[in-house]
């Protein structure tokens, strides 16, 4: 399991940078999907991190998750 749990580092870095990718569109619906990719994202990292013991990173995740939900409403929704 702990071997399983170190991988997911990798979807966590693949998914942050297609959320940033997809936040960077002028497109709304691809707009607002990076958004929910970046949510994902920091899920992701959270679990990494935990399975790490990386304080900071789990702090800096749940910030930019905050920063993601505020993104969410602030973008217009895909219509």
């Amino acid at each position: 399991m702990a071997e399983v749990l170190d991988l997911i580092q990798w979807p966590a870095f693949a998914t942050s940078v297609a959320a940033a990718y997809l936040v960077g569109s002028n497109a709304r619906g691809r707009r607002n999907l990076g958004f929910w990719i970046f949510l994902l994202s920091n899920v992701l990292w959270v679990g990494w991190g935990l399975h790490t013991g990386a304080w900071a990173l789990i702090a800096l995740q749940l910030c930019l998750a905050a920063l993601n939900i505020r993104g969410l409403f602030k973008t217009e929704p895909a219509g």
